[in-house]
């Protein structure tokens, strides 16, 4: 990469090197030791079957700093469901498969909905908000790394870089975006973050003015990453 502009109020951390796998993972097995690191995989059922995920299972498999790996998994039935314990029961890290579509969770998406404090809309979102619930509640991880499940190019370099940030207690950073180039193969991609989210962000900052979150919003080289990485932060007062 080219730009080394900073942009806005957000950090951008570029690679500027070319720093052999093993010795962040080195850093990040050090660092786990005072700062345990989970990983947050939301999928569709549909995923198991593509080209995608297993090769992303197959490099889990080797990553040594994770202390907990929390599936959610949408649109599937119970033998699908069965079917997802035996995919991921490759994993040699601590593991959990939630099945969103299953009767545990659906009871307790029941309840929390007769108290308005479930999502209403079934989806990614519902299923990312499930599992960080898990997450907080099995207190095995303290800075946690989100990334899809259908990515076709997938490493143990995107999930070491991903979490290294808010993973080093020598850095401050709370939250972690991804960004990597989209051009790919002569290909100009990221057409809906470059005409659609850009666009309204300025538009919505010329209308309204000064705004902390539109300025926080607009300073993302790519606002709609898939990947991200942050330390929770509980409110005990709440």
């Amino acid at each position: 990469m080219a730009d080394f502009h900073q942009n806005g109020i957000i950090t951008t951390l570029h690679n500027l090197t070319n720093r052999h796998l093993a010795d962040m993972e080195s850093d990040l097995v050090s660092y786990s030791k005072l700062r345990p690191m989970g990983l947050l995989l939301p999928s569709l059922f549909s995923e198991l079957e593509g080209e995608a995920l297993p090769n992303i299972v197959q490099h889990l498999k080797a990553v040594p700093y994770l202390s907990e790996i929390v599936i959610g998994l949408d649109r599937a039935d119970q033998d699908q469901f069965q079917h997802a314990l035996s995919f991921f029961s490759e994993l040699p890290q601590h593991h959990r498969v939630l099945w969103n579509d299953g009767p545990r969770l659906k009871a307790l998406d029941a309840e929390l909905q007769a108290l308005d404090l479930a999502p209403k809309e079934i989806g990614k979102g519902r299923n990312v908000w499930y599992c960080m619930g898990y997450i907080l509640a099995s207190g095995k991880a303290e800075s946690i790394a989100l990334h899809d499940c259908d990515i076709v190019t997938y490493n143990s370099e995107l999930l070491a870089r991903l979490i290294y940030p808010v993973a080093n207690p020598m850095f401050n950073y709370e939250f972690c975006k991804g960004f990597y180039s989209r051009v790919s193969e002569g290909k100009l991609n990221g057409r809906v973050n470059r005409l659609l989210v850009t666009p309204l962000l300025r538009a919505l900052k010329a209308v309204f003015g000064k705004n902390d979150y539109l300025n926080y919003m607009d300073s993302f080289r790519y606002a709609l990453s898939g990947e991200f990485s942050f330390i929770p932060v509980i409110n005990e007062n709440a």
